[in-house]
C-alpha cells in the first residue's frame, strides 16, 4: 500500500523522481544540497559588510587597503554561510505551520561572528609572526561585525519568508489530509476554516488505515493527525512511507503530550501540532557531525595514537595470533560494513550456538582481556572505521546483520537508528552496559539522533572516559 508514494510528487524535490535524468541545471543543484536562497544570502550578507563600511566611513576605509577589507568580508560572508548551512537553514523545511525563522538565523549569526572573532584573535598573531601583516589578520571593525550578526539575522529570515513566498505562489497553499473522530474533526474544521488561505483541507477520515489512499486520491502535501490514537496504525511503516515522499505528518498536541517536554511546537488554524519525521537530522547537521569527528580525530591524535599502540602491544602478548578481529555490522541506512576491534573471545567463540548478544560474565572471553573488554579499549581500532566514514565517534552501537534482522522484526522503529553512522561510544553506551535489554537501548539511541549536537558528542566522549577510568578502577 504505501510503495506508490515512494516519489515525491509535489514538493521540490520531486525532482528526484525524474525517470529521463534530463532535468533543469537548477534542479539538478536542488538535489545536490544547492539552494537559490544560498546566493541571496551571499549577496545580502556582503552587501550588509560592504554598505557598513560605507556608512561609516564613506570611500575612504582606513588602517588597511580596500583589498584586503573586501577580502575579509568575502570571508566572513562565506563563514556566516556556512554555519547558516549547517544550523540547518539550508534544508526543505515543510510549510505547513513553520516556526519564525528569525530565533533560528539570529543564533546562527550570533555563532557565525563569535567564531569570525575568534579565528582573527588565533590568526593575527600567526600572519604577525610570518610577517604579512602587522595588525589584525581579517580587517572588520567590531563595530561592524554586531551590525552584521544583527541585520543577517532579519535579512536571512527575509530571505526565507520571501522564499516561501514564490513557493506558496508557484504551489497553492499545503493541501491537508485531516484524521480524527467527528468530535475532533468538527473542533478541527472551525479552527482551519479561519486559516483558509494558508491550508486547503482535502480531506477529511475517521479511519486511519485509509490516509494513503487519501493522500493519493487528493495530491495531499500534509496529514494532520488530531490525536495520538491515531498515530498507532501508522506507526512506523506508513510515516515512513509518507516522509520519503515528502508528504508531511503533524500530530496534534494535547495536556497529555506536553507532559512530555515537546519543543517546537507548530501553530495551524490556532491548533498546537508537532512535526513527525522519520529521519531525525537533516543532511546538513549528518555533515557537519562528519566534519566534527574529522576535526576531533585530528587533535586528539598524538593520544589515541599512543593509546592504541600501548592495547596492541598488550593483546599481542596475552592473545597472540591473530590481534584483530574483524566481523560484520550493520551501518548507516542499513549497509552492512566490516568492524573491527581487538580480539578479546577464544578463536571461533560463535562455533556453538551462532551470534549472540554479549553477556555480564561471558565464558568466552579470554580471563586477561577482561579489562580490556570493561575499559572498552577493544574498541579502539574502530577509529580506522572512523576515519573511513563508516562509523562515527559517538552514534548508536553496530549490530549484527542476524540480531538486527531479529530487532527489526519484534522492536517497532528499531530501523531508524540506522540514519546516522554507527558510533565508538554512545549515550546507550554510558547509561547501559553490554547486557542492556536492545529496546532501553533503542529509546537511548532515538534520543540521541532527536537531540544531537556537537556538545551532546563532546559530553557523550568525555563521560565515556570517565566510564573507562572509574571501571580501570
Amino acid at each position: 500500500m504505501t510503495e506508490p508514494l515512494a516519489t515525491p510528487r509535489s514538493h521540490d524535490d520531486a525532482v528526484d523522481g525524474d525517470p529521463t535524468g534530463e532535468l533543469p541545471l537548477l534542479a539538478r543543484l536542488n538535489r545536490r544540497g544547492f539552494r537559490l536562497v544560498m546566493v541571496m544570502d551571499v549577496v545580502v550578507l556582503y552587501g550588509i559588510a560592504v554598505g557598513t563600511m560605507l556608512v561609516r566611513d564613506g570611500f575612504t576605509w582606513r588602517n588597511y587597503p580596500v583589498p584586503l577589507y573586501l577580502t575579509s568580508f568575502a570571508f566572513v560572508t562565506l563563514l556566516f554561510v556556512a554555519t547558516l548551512y549547517f544550523g540547518g537553514l539550508y534544508e526543505r523545511e515543510p510549510r505547513l505551520g513553520a516556526p519564525s525563522v528569525l530565533p533560528r538565523a539570529a543564533r546562527q549569526t550570533l555563532a557565525a561572528g563569535s567564531t569570525f572573532a575568534l579565528l582573527t584573535l588565533v590568526l593575527t598573531p600567526i600572519a604577525n609572526e610570518l610577517g604579512l601583516t602587522t595588525q589584525r589578520a581579517l580587517p572588520i571593525p567590531i563595530i561592524n561585525l554586531v551590525v552584521l550578526i544583527v541585520l543577517g539575522a532579519m535579512a536571512t529570515a527575509t530571505n526565507r519568508r520571501v522564499a516561501s513566498m514564490v513557493r506558496t505562489r508557484r504551489e497553492g497553499p499545503p493541501k491537508v489530509v485531516v484524521v480524527g473522530d467527528a468530535a475532533e474533526l468538527e473542533v478541527a474544521r472551525q479552527h482551519l476554516a479561519e486559516d483558509a488561505e494558508r491550508v486547503r483541507v482535502v480531506a477529511e477520515l475517521t479511519d486511519p488505515s485509509r490516509t494513503v489512499e487519501e493522500v493519493l486520491r487528493t495530491e495531499a502535501t500534509d496529514v494532520v493527525l488530531l490525536a495520538r490514537e491515531h498515530l498507532d496504525p501508522l506507526y512506523p511503516d506508513v510515516v515512513e512511507a509518507l516522509d520519503r515522499a515528502g508528504i508531511t505528518v503533524l500530530l496534534r498536541v494535547t495536556a497529555r503530550e506536553t507532559m512530555f517536554g515537546l519543543e517546537r511546537v507548530r501553530e495551524v488554524g490556532g491548533l498546537p501540532f508537532v512535526l513527525l519525521r522519520s529521519q531525525t537530522i537533516p543532511v546538513s547537521r549528518a555533515r557537519f557531525k562528519r566534519f566534527f569527528d574529522v576535526t576531533v580525530l585530528t587533535v586528539a591524535a598524538p593520544v589515541w595514537l599512543l593509546v592504541l599502540g600501548a592495547v596492541a602491544v598488550h593483546q599481542l602478548i596475552v592473545v597472540g595470533r591473530p590481534l584483530l578481529y574483524w566481523q560484520e555490522r550493520v551501518g548507516v541506512a542499513g549497509r552492512p560494513f566490516r568492524m573491527v576491534k581487538f580480539r578479546t573471545m577464544v578463536l571461533d567463540a560463535e562455533a556453538v550456538g551462532g551470534a549472540q548478544l554479549a553477556e555480564r560474565e561471558d565464558p568466552r572471553v579470554i580471563p586477561a582481556c577482561r579489562w580490556v573488554r570493561a575499559t572498552r579499549m577493544d574498541e579502539l581500532p574502530q577509529l580506522w572505521n572512523v576515519l573511513r566514514g563508516e562509523m562515527s565517534l559517538v552514534g548508536p552501537r553496530p549490530e549484527r546483520p542476524e540480531l538486527t534482522a531479529a530487532f527489526e522484526r519484534s522492536i517497532p522503529g528499531y530501523a531508524r537508528r540506522h540514519e546516522l553512522p554507527p558510533g565508538l561510544t554512545g549515550l546507550a553506551q554510558i547509561h547501559g552496559r553490554y547486557h542492556t535489554d536492545a529496546e532501553y537501548k533503542l529509546g537511548y539511541d532515538l534520543q540521541y539522533l532527536v537531540n544531537w549536537s556537537p556538545v551532546l558528542d563532546l559530553e557523550i566522549l568525555f563521560r565515556t572516559a570517565w566510564v573507562v577510568i572509574a571501571r580501570r578502577i
